[in-house]
Parts: C-alpha cells; structure tokens; sequence
C-alpha cells in the first residue's frame, strides 16, 4: 500500500503519524510524508520554477526539509518495521493541490491525516485545511482526531443513503479495512421522511451481495435526523471507525454546513475515513 502523511510538525500531526504505524504494522506499506510551505511574498520566479529556480534563497525549503528530517528520524526510531518504507516531499503548493498531485504520481492509496488547524471553537475540531482536503482530494482520506490513541479496530460503521451503486474501486477500500482489522461492518441508513425507492432498494441489495464475504449487518434507525443520528449512534454502539462516502451534496455535505457546524457540531472523537463516491445517483 502506498499512504502519504501529511504534515505541519504540529502534535496533531505526529499523533496521526503514529496512528498510521500502528494501523498498518503487518502491511506492507510506502510511507510518503509530506509538508507543503508557500514563501513569505510570491516573486515570479517562484512562480516560473519554484525555489530551486530562484537565485534569492528562501527559508520555507531548509525549515521543511529539516522538518521532514527530524520526522522520518523519529519514525525510524519510534516504529521499527521492516515492512515499511519511507520517503519525504516537500513541495511549495497548496495543500490540497498537492495531495491530488502526489495521489496521481505516487498511486497513494490513502492519506492519513490529523485535525490540522483546529481551534476547538463551537466543538468544531476540524481545522481548515482537514476540510478542504475531505472535500477535494481523489483518495481516501482517514482522519485522526487530536490526543487519540490507536486502539484495535473491532467494529465499522458506514452510513449510506443508498442512493449510489457505489464503484468497485471506492468501495474497495471499505472492504480492505474491514478484512485487514478482521473487523464487524455496520451498514447505518438514517431514514428521516420516506421509504426507499425501487432504486434504493437495488443499491442496498446490491450492496449487500457486495459485502457478503464479510461479517456485515443493515442497520435502520427511523425518525432520527442528519447528522445527529450517525453522532449518536457512534456514540451508544462503541464504534471504533466510521467510513463515510463523499458525494457531492451527500449527507457528508450536510454535516460541513455551518448551520449544522454551529447548531450541533461535528466533534466525532474516534478515527473517521472519508471515501470518494462517484457513482450515479438514482432517484
């Protein structure tokens, strides 16, 4: 597997590292640790070629690349592995920019981060650049929330609406996760008004035909609302991972509205991965 980490050399981001090399200690794994930087002023011929092509020296390039250094030494002496390898990038770019470049050149097949930026204000614990990212980028996205601690993962949950077939290649890294943690998957449908439609009804079918290899359960709560109910239910059934598919204009979306943010707040406090759905949705 290829998982790129990014990071700010905050102690938000030291504890997903962590994380990471716990999650996948019997895998073998490429480890890309990434820092994005932009210098303090933009000349034009940053804007030509980036530092390497400036005369000026600038200060972000040794603070990233030293940075970097001291993380990878950290690593390699915290987390001794033999199935892992790693590697360092530092980039003068956008964060979000960045990951999606890197995904597509490095073929990551997740990105691990921490809650980047938070401030805590309103029990909003997602920093900015940590939504931008589950907003943007083309991999899946595991987010660890600040002072977790990595704990074995026994029991997924993943929402749906059921309004999507979801695609093999998105789906198949919620079966991964499943397989690789020997873990019990809860599909959770929030019915909040009507019954599910014909088309509903064939994505959960099929959905269940997909997952049927592993030790899966549908899950119905009636009369409950978004996103509330999924808080809810993390919180009362000692759930270890919740997986959710990002559509756009998806409950995922509803839970990022500042009506939502500010009114209930979106203070998960275990891991959460964040999937990419492309597929049609059915009416």
């Amino acid at each position: 597997m290829n998982i790129l980490l990014p990071t700010d050399f905050s102690k938000n981001s030291w504890n997903a590292i962590s994380y990471a090399m716990e999650l996948f200690k019997n895998e073998k794994c490429n480890f890309f640790f990434l820092h994005t930087y932009t210098p303090s002023f933009y000349r034009m011929d940053y804007m030509l070629g980036g530092p390497l092509f400036s005369a000026i020296p600038d200060s972000g390039v040794d603070i990233s690349l030293a940075g970097l250094e001291k993380t990878l030494e950290d690593v390699k002496k915290s987390y001794k592995n033999s199935k892992h390898n790693y590697n360092i990038i530092s980039a003068f770019n956008t964060l979000t920019d960045e990951i999606n470049e890197v995904t597509i050149e490095k073929k990551i097949d997740m990105v691990v981060m921490g809650t980047q930026g938070a401030t805590g204000a309103k029990e909003i614990f997602l920093g900015t650049n940590t939504v931008y990212v589950l907003r943007k980028a083309i991999a899946p996205v595991l987010v660890i929330p600040e002072n977790y601690t990595f704990q074995k993962i026994q029991k997924i949950l993943l929402p749906s609406d059921y309004l999507t077939n979801y695609k093999d290649n998105e789906l198949s890294t919620a079966i991964k996760m499943v397989k690789m943690n020997k873990a019990k998957l809860i599909v959770l449908h929030v019915k909040e008004e009507y019954d599910l439609t014909a088309g509903q009804e064939e994505n959960k079918m099929a959905l269940y035909r997909r997952l049927d290899a592993l030790s899966t359960t549908l899950t119905e709560l009636k009369g409950s609302l978004m996103p509330s109910a999924i808080l809810n239910y993390v919180q009362k059934n000692e759930i270890d991972l919740l997986m959710m598919m990002n559509r756009k204009h998806s409950f995922f979306e509803r839970i990022f509205e500042k009506q939502n943010v500010d009114q209930i707040g979106f203070h998960v406090k275990i891991p959460f991965l964040v999937i990419r759905d492309t597929a049609r949705v059915v009416k």
